[in-house]
């Protein structure tokens, strides 16, 4: 089985990024009775869209052969594309590789809709995605 992780970087040391569609990486992870088998870092083709970024990041993760998403947050626009393909969600947060254990032993919550408002992390507070304090 293969699972898809919105991550923050290109390590299992990497933390699950809160955002699906705006992600900087996914993590591609197959696992075959109960262990990792094998991993894969892609850019998120949708990390830095202005619209759309939740199903085109959905479509991305569906044609890697995908058929679970690991993630904090993820939007209506995402979800229903999400659903449409099959592909079922659920809610992790921490390291990567930590988070992966948790999946494999079941301690994971399914999610059953969106988690978080459309165009999340696009900068909307009021540093407007620059940072700073």
């Amino acid at each position: 089985m293969k699972i898809a992780i919105s991550s923050t970087g290109r390590d299992l040391e990497s933390t699950v990024d809160i955002r699906f569609g705006r992600c900087p990486f996914f993590v591609i992870v197959e696992i075959e009775d109960n262990e990792i088998k094998s991993t894969k870092f892609i850019e998120n083709p949708a990390g830095k869209l202005a619209g759309g970024a939740g199903p085109t990041a959905a479509e991305a993760v569906a044609n890697e052969g995908v058929e679970k998403i690991i993630t904090v947050n993820v939007g209506p626009r995402a979800f229903g594309v999400l659903q449409q393909l099959g592909i079922e969600i659920y809610q992790g947060n921490g390291k990567i590789k930590d988070v992966v254990q948790l999946f494999i032993e079941g301690k994971l919550v399914k999610i059953s809709g969106a988690t978080g408002p459309m165009h999340l992390g696009l900068g909307a507070g009021r540093r407007h995605g620059r940072g700073g304090p």
